[in-house]
């Protein structure tokens, strides 16, 4: 059974659209009409839209072992109360203009975790707040074929500062189901090698 979404792009009126910060990310302020479900169009709405750019991120896994890389990292959205704000998550990075997601990929898993992948799977194309941020973000699933187990990676000039591990699958999994994944495009990967993870080790072995 197919989904068809009752309207599309053209069922949007954008009435202006205006720049208002520019930063290391920066917001758009935009009026914007759309159709009703009952019918007409709705009266003009006034949003703000944060802009990080889209992204990737790959979750490596090596057939071998059975086991993931993840990185660690301090992730100053995540400081709430008591909580820590360190987060075990996928590898990721902006896409610039012009680049080719395989190439980002890539780049980015030798940049925080001195990994090297082979073949790429894609696993999900997500928005990950689509109510006020345009981000949207490919994951990937990559054969790892060496990685920096243990090191400290990312760009000093980016206040990056990664802690790479391994982990096994089952491990991982056993976090997932209690919990203890917050990180939304980390999760959803997980998931997804919940579900693919038998079928893609006897396909990688």
């Amino acid at each position: 059974m197919s989904f068809e979404f009752k309207f599309g792009a053209q069922d949007v009126r954008v009435l202006d659209d205006q720049r208002v910060w520019s930063g290391h990310y920066s917001m758009r302020k935009i009026t914007l009409q759309h159709r009703r479900f009952a019918g007409g169009w709705s009266d003009p709405l006034v949003r703000e839209l944060f802009e990080r750019g889209d992204a990737i991120a790959v979750l490596p896994y090596d057939p071998e072992t059975d086991s993931l890389v993840m990185i660690e990292q301090f992730r100053p959205g995540a400081l709430r109360g008591d909580d820590s704000p360190w987060m075990l998550e996928l590898i990721a990075g902006v896409v610039e203009a012009g680049e080719r997601d395989e190439d980002v990929v890539h780049r980015e898993a030798f940049e925080e975790a001195g990994c090297e992948l082979s073949e790429l799977v894609p696993i999900a194309t997500v928005f990950p707040s689509a109510g006020g941020c345009t981000e949207q973000v490919r994951l990937f699933c990559g054969r790892v074929i060496k990685a920096s187990i243990g090191g400290l990676h990312g760009l000093q000039d980016e206040g990056e500062d990664i802690l790479v591990h391994s982990m096994g699958r089952r491990d991982a999994l056993k976090m997932l189901a209690e919990n203890q994944i917050p990180n939304g495009h980390t999760l959803i990967a997980l998931q997804w090698l919940h579900i693919h993870g038998e079928s893609l080790r006897e396909r990688w072995c």
